[in-house]
């Protein structure tokens, strides 16, 4: 297909950057931008800046009163010029500030300050995916960030710039490895299934799949395997906008079932060609240690322990105990292994500029960051960004391109050290020895540096591109069309070389493995569209009609080899003596769907928005592929009744409500189909085939019911806004894995089950302008969301597999846990309630009670100031949830143990919060244990309040007005106040590095 040619032969869209290159700098698109007034008056010329009192205005419009086609645009430093009669008066508008009207009085310098004006916000259009909306007119859920909140946090990943800024989206980070991944849920779990309820990203129109890469065993460091949403860089984004009601996120159909997160990148302004460069460097280390026992507590432990199991004389191995080890040693694993700082480095370069006909921006970014784990660990992430418009001079045609290539390397440790920094006594010999050597203390431990000669090693290339072409047919006929293509690429290695083992074990390299991952994955779509904007009656009327063509290809091969002649050959993969495939995989992914949109504005009061789209997916089989869509929303802006049209003190007011259905498919392809899997067992030479899947032609879409009112109010010409929301989320026709009885040779079938999840809640938003004058400003805002989730139905849930998982009229995300009741006073051991007074203590028979793990609410506080040249900006995120607490096992094994477990029993303290030590050898010591790891005693309240942004900027005055200099000095997770005491309270991944506090500095020069 030509589609193809035009990304992989490069030819047009070099032709494109030249051709926008050469109109910005020409003369005739220079006068293009400074049309002279007809007026019959004597011109002369006004040249000038336009500020917010604290930094240049760029992009702001200024005409002349009364004669609307003499208009100039501020560049990038706030500058204007405009011919105009000397005594008319200048009219300066800009989207958030109010209109001035400035007289010229005959002066050729003018110099103009603008005063903010919240009230026109409502007049900003959101990005509500194939359509922008004003946001006073909207009737659908959609919560926003822009550039102005990315700029300010020192992060990589997409998501992390979304935590605590929007209601009703609960962000988590899983690893504080670089590169880690974040999960997000947008109103809680919709499917049973976890990996069921991601929602879907677009970026500047084009789908981006964020299903992981790599394969599981190969991404052994961190909770899951790779996310693919580290190749968006941060930096190119412009705003983020994510749908969350059925009026808003219906017209993606099934994709859009669990929300929709919208990235719209930046693109060029037209002016004089400006070069901006951002450099910052800095540092992050682990937040929050877990307090453990140091050599003489933890001695005092283990003594008391072979005590406690009437043990006389310490075990060969207990070399802790038996002289074997330096009892006066002492260590403090988590700060020497996991206690290391990590260097940071950001580098990016903007060009931008263009006609007003033929804007254009090109981006650069380079990012590197170590690890705070011992050892010469990096991550490094760099990318180009490329947008570029077109316009005719009738302004019917409009060509826009937008593309990414980023690429990301990784060279990290194939075991997080996390574990052992915790578990490892405090009395452990060093690391090295005398000849600066590991370490291995004749045999007697296992040196953790050791597991870091091991090395999980990746490489991902990712391109994304966009080009839409749009034509007005007549005034109110558009017809448009968006042509995407993306392309993954994804390489990585684990390596296990002998050096890691103890060399007593005798391994040389002919033991040494290497298991290779390769995923390739592509993607096209096509979206013709028409659109027709008119007036009806006393009102205005919008109709869009569209169809989406998508397909998507992805590969994957896994590979093992195992024995080399030397450990130096580890990667080469041909020099491996055996070689496995582990797995292969290639499928292809076809989905179409036509959409429609209906909405009518009348009299600018009352909005009514429907909503339908018919879907088509290869996931589901011959009958079922195709499902039904669609939604309506309505909004009445009393504000704009008589009756309040005149008020002093309410500025805005809106009610809307919406209520529709979406699906989803994300269930992984062919899962209908008969399927079999290669055995990769050779039987007369031939490599044989076995059944994977059994056929199942029925199963078909989940459905998710929601349904949401909304009130919205301004006070004071908005310096007060507030924004709350009820909504009600169900789903049903779960997709899932019925389990088979094991005679059937499977051990599940893919079908639809009738449990129906509901998730419900109230989310409130509180936007404030505290002071607005010429020189101090500051604004504030407050999001919360309160949250429940509930399996109302599930068919035959007791005679199921299920029945120990879930319950009726409970989340999804509950523990099942013995009761846990205290410490025996008299035997000093662990005691629980037995729930079916049967005289034992059985699972699962009294293991029932309920510990529910999803947050209760959320939400973020966030607050930027400014004085003259000094802009502050911070957030503080909250939550209010429950965490389990960390442990290690029985307290009295050779494993360290929390400061808190020196709290324990002894016939001197029968009141201790912990049973007695036992070294292993007391049966009821260690059964009880293990009941008390599953009892609701291990869930603590695990609350946060988290100064999680804080960003401080000065603009250096220069004596040259067309360069500008900014200082910043940023930070994330800077301060956090809980009462958990196990670690970081927002991790939920035990025995990964938890998230990173990290303070950078850096410099923004503009000229």
């Amino acid at each position: 297909m030509n589609y193809f040619s035009f990304f992989k032969g490069g030819k047009a869209i070099y032709c494109l950057i030249f051709t926008g290159f050469l109109l910005s700098f020409s003369p005739s698109a220079a006068k293009s931008s400074l049309r002279r007034s007809t007026s019959s008056f004597q011109q002369h010329q006004v040249k000038g800046t336009v500020s917010d009192g604290s930094g240049p205005l760029p992009g702001v419009t200024i005409s002349i009163k009364g004669n609307s086609k003499t208009t100039v645009i501020s560049d990038y430093n706030g500058h204007f010029s405009i011919q105009t009669p000397a005594q008319d008066t200048l009219v300066v508008s800009y989207l958030g500030f109010k209109t001035a009207y400035v007289p010229v009085k005959s002066r050729t310098k003018i110099d103009i300050v603008l005063q903010y004006d919240t009230t026109t916000l409502q007049e900003v259009k959101v990005n509500a995916g194939y359509y922008s909306v004003k946001e006073s007119e909207r009737t659908g859920s959609i919560a926003r960030i822009t550039s102005k909140d990315i700029e300010s946090q020192p992060v990589t990943n997409v998501l992390a710039t979304m935590q605590g800024r929007m209601a009703g989206v609960n962000v988590t980070q899983t690893t504080g490895i670089p590169g880690g991944g974040f999960d997000i849920q947008i109103r809680g779990q919709n499917s049973i299934r976890t990996e069921g309820n991601a929602p879907l990203y677009i970026i500047d129109g084009v789908p981006y799949a964020s299903d992981a890469i790599g394969y599981s065993q190969t991404s052994t460091v961190t909770p899951s395997v790779t996310s693919p949403l580290n190749n968006i860089n941060p930096d190119t984004i412009e705003s983020i906008e994510v749908l969350k009601d059925a009026d808003a996120t219906a017209i993606y159909g099934s994709r859009g079932a669990n929300g929709v997160v919208l990235i719209t990148t930046k693109k060029g302004k037209e002016g004089k060609t400006r070069f901006t460069i951002n450099a910052s460097t800095g540092a992050g280390k682990v937040a929050r240690f877990i307090k453990m026992m140091d050599t003489q507590q933890y001695l005092s432990m283990r003594r008391q322990a072979f005590i406690n199991d009437k043990i006389n004389a310490y075990p060969a191995n207990a070399y802790d105990l038996n002289g074997v080890w330096d009892q006066n040693r002492s260590t403090d694993w988590q700060k020497e292994l996991i206690g290391g700082t990590s260097t940071i480095t950001d580098m990016q370069g903007t060009i931008s500029g263009g006609s007003k006909s033929t804007p254009f921006l090109i981006s650069s970014s380079y990012h590197t960051e170590s690890s705070v784990l011992p050892g010469s660990f990096i991550y490094k992430k760099g990318g180009t960004h490329l947008s570029l418009n077109h316009t005719s001079e009738d302004d019917s045609f409009n060509f826009t391109f937008s593309g990414g290539y980023n690429v990301q390397n990784s060279n990290q440790p194939a075991t997080d050290l996390t574990s052992d920094s915790r578990s490892l006594p405090p009395n452990a010999p060093s690391l090295y020895d005398a000849n600066g050597d590991l370490n291995w203390e004749k045999g007697t431990w296992s040196n953790p540096l050791a597991k870091l000669l091991a090395e999980n090693k990746f490489k991902t290339k990712d391109f994304t591109a966009n080009t839409v072409l749009t034509y007005q047919i007549i005034p109110d006929l558009v017809l448009k069309s968006s042509f995407g293509y993306t392309d993954l690429q994804h390489y990585e290695h684990r390596t296990s070389p002998s050096t890691m083992y103890n060399p007593c074990s005798g391994l040389n390299s002919s033991n040494s493995s290497i298991l290779m991952t390769n995923t390739k994955r592509s993607s096209w779509i096509i979206e013709p569209q028409l659109a027709w904007d008119s007036s009806l009656g006393n009102g205005k009327i919008n109709i869009l009609i569209g169809g989406t063509f998508q397909q998507q290809n992805s590969q994957q091969l896994s590979q093992l080899g195992t024995g080399f002649t030397s450990n130096s050959l580890i990667y080469d993969l041909a020099s491996a003596t055996f070689k496995e495939v582990i797995f292969s995989n290639e499928t292809i992914y076809k989905y179409q769907a036509f959409f429609a949109r209906a909405n009518y504005n009348w009299q600018n009061r009352y909005i009514v928005n429907l909503t339908m789209r018919r879907d088509g997916s290869s996931r589901f089989g011959p009958g079922k592929q195709f499902a039904m869509f669609g939604a309506v929303g309505a909004a009445w802006l009393f504000s704009k009744e008589n009756w309040f049209r005149d008020s002093s003190w309410l500025s805005f007011g809106k009610l809307r409500a919406s209520y529709g259905t979406t699906g989803s498919d994300q269930i992984g392809d062919y899962q209908f189909f008969d399927t079999y899997n290669s055995t990769g067992i050779s039987y007369e030479n031939i490599i044989g085939l076995q059944p994977s899947r059994l056929f199942n032609p029925d199963f078909a879409w989940e459905i998710n019911k929601k349904l949401e009112a909304a009130l919205e109010v301004g006070f004071f010409k908005d310096r007060i806004f507030f924004t709350s929301a009820w909504f009600r989320n169900r789903s049903s026709n779960q997709l899932v894995g019925i389990p088979l009885p094991a005679t059937t040779g499977f051990t599940q079938l893919q079908a639809n089950l009738g449990a129906e999840v509901q998730n419900a809640g109230w989310e409130f938003t509180l936007r404030t302008e505290n002071f607005n004058s010429r020189h101090f400003n500051w604004n504030s805002s407050v999001n919360v969301s309160f949250m429940s989730n509930e399996l109302l139905s599930f068919p035959d849930l007791g005679s199921s597999t299920y029945k120990n998982r879930y319950r009726i009229g409970e989340s999804l995300n509950i523990l099942l846990r013995y009761q846990y009741t205290g410490v025996d006073p008299v035997k000093g051991v662990y005691t629980f309630a037995d729930q079916n007074s049967d005289g034992r203590i059985t699972s699962p028979d009294d293991r029932q009670t309920i510990v529910n793990l999803n947050p209760d609410y959320f939400g973020g506080f966030q607050n930027q100031l400014r004085f003259k040249n000094w802009k502050l900006d911070f957030l503080f995120q909250f939550v209010k949830q429950r965490n389990l607490n960390y442990g290690s096992g029985l307290a009295g094994l050779m494993i360290n143990q929390p400061v808190k477990m020196n709290n324990s029993w002894n016939s001197a303290t029968q009141d201790a919060q912990y049973q007695l030590y036992s070294a292993g050898y007391s049966s009821a010591a260690v059964a009880s244990q293990s009941f008390y790891t599953n009892s609701d005693a291990t869930v603590a309240d695990a609350s946060y309040v988290r100064l999680k942004t804080l960003a401080l900027s000065y603009d250096v005055p220069l004596a040259s007005k067309t360069v500008l200099c900014t200082l910043m000095i940023q930070g994330q997770n800077l301060l956090t106040f809980t009462p958990y005491m196990d670690g970081d309270p927002e991790f939920k991944s035990r025995g990964y590095l938890p998230p990173l506090k990290i303070v950078t500095a850096g410099l923004q020069l503009t000229f």
